[in-house]
């Protein structure tokens, strides 16, 4: 027994021994690899590429001059003429003019409605009685003064001032001729509202929608229809606060600003319509706070022109001419670089420019300084942008390609 319990120990110590030996010999293999690894690895070795040819680039050709920009916003279309057309007179509709239905045109003083004019015409008869009533009463009172004035003179000095004015009856002819005045009144009243019951249009116009019909009963207040003028439109463009400077209003400068209009989705390819700015609206858009710019068209609906209609409330691109900018180079919105730049060709050797933009618009920018007119500018993208390096203009047989970068990698 004592001789077993002496064999456990030593198995024990030569098991840990074993494993302590096999990590070591694992250890000391994995650290041989790192280095064997480390010191075989390959090394890049860095090599200047130099192109043999100078970059192919595209260029164009600035002038210096007056440029007017162009501001492109989005106005709203709206009526410059608009009326919901209602009677004067209550009576029943009798009779509607042909072209009174939704998108009718009709002239100015043209017949729409006719309403019921038997119980004016009546009206009117009473009242041309009771003025020939009134009138014959002033004739005989006018008589009987006649009469009073003859003995008025056979007594002579016998009466006094006072009564002198009742024996001559003027009174009594002061009283008739103020009936006659109001009899007149209610006639020309009366006629009036007889000329009331032919209900006519108040301006060129388009009717945007009809509310009664034959047999309608109407009275003062209510709505007919509502008319829209269509000798003029109005287009409300919203336009940042920075751009109006640029914009000539009649008002201030004594010549407009002209606009041109286009709607891509409605009107042809290539479509477009001219306008003029009327005024500046004296309050911001209380949605964008953007200030708005009153443009008015004239024969909005194309009747006397070859041109597309407009249609109310529909948005369309408003291009405006802008105020002309005097002595400044125009060049491509796209062809400025960072930070106001631009690449000039020049002795065959790219020049980077820093420029003076006074304005961009949608397409250009207008540089007051850092360019002059007859230079080139490098319209061709480059890979490689250093100043100084060599730049080659294309022919019509090369096309531009973007430079390589000089320092590449094998």
């Amino acid at each position: 027994m004592a001789e077993a319990s002496t064999r456990k120990p030593k198995r024990f110590w030569l098991r840990v021994v074993g494993s302590t030996i096999a990590c070591a010999c694992i250890l000391g293999a994995a650290a041989g690899a790192i280095v064997v690894i480390n010191n075989t690895q390959p090394t890049a070795k860095q090599t200047k590429a130099t192109r043999k040819s100078a970059a192919l680039v595209e260029t164009t050709m600035v002038e210096r001059g007056t440029y007017s920009p162009r501001i492109s916003v989005l106005g709203t279309v709206e009526p410059a003429q608009e009326v919901v057309l209602s009677p004067r007179v209550s009576g029943q509709i009798t009779s509607l003019a042909p072209n009174f239905v939704p998108g009718g045109m009709v002239k100015a003083g043209e017949l729409l409605v006719q309403i019921d004019p038997t119980d004016f015409r009546n009206a009117l008869s009473i009242r041309k009685s009771e003025l020939e009533q009134v009138e014959a009463s002033l004739q005989i009172e006018e008589g009987r003064q006649l009469l009073a004035q003859q003995e008025l003179e056979l007594l002579q000095d016998t009466i006094k001032d006072l009564n002198r004015s009742l024996v001559l009856r003027e009174p009594q002819i002061a009283s008739i001729r103020a009936e006659l005045a109001a009899a007149k009144a209610e006639l020309e009243r009366a006629q009036i509202d007889l000329d009331r019951t032919d209900v006519t249009a108040p301006f060129d116009a388009q009717i945007m929608r009809r509310s009664v019909n034959v047999g309608s009963q109407v009275s003062p207040g209510d709505e007919l229809a509502r008319l829209v003028g269509v000798d003029e439109y109005w287009i409300m463009a919203s336009v940042p606060m920075r751009s109006l400077r640029w914009i000539q209003f009649p008002g201030t400068d004594g010549e407009a600003s002209v606009v041109t209009l286009r709607n891509p989705e409605t009107w042809p390819s290539g479509a477009e319509r001219t306008a003029k700015v009327a005024r500046l609206i004296g309050s911001l858009d209380e949605q964008t706070r953007l200030a708005r710019v009153l443009i008015t068209v004239a024969d909005p609906l194309g009747r006397q022109q070859d041109v597309p209609p407009l249609i109310l409330d529909t948005l369309v691109e408003t291009e405006i001419q802008g105020r002309p900018l005097e002595d400044v180079v125009r060049i491509e919105r796209e062809y400025i670089r960072d930070n106001d730049t631009i690449w000039i060709l020049k002795d065959d050797q790219l020049d980077i420019r820093e420029t003076e933009i006074i304005y961009r618009d949608a397409q250009y920018a207008y540089i007051v300084s850092g360019v002059e007119g007859g230079e080139e500018v490098v319209m061709t993208n480059l890979a490689t942008v250093a100043e100084g390096i060599r730049l080659r203009r294309v022919s019509n047989s090369e096309q531009p390609t973007e430079t390589p970068n000089e320092d590449a990698a094998e």
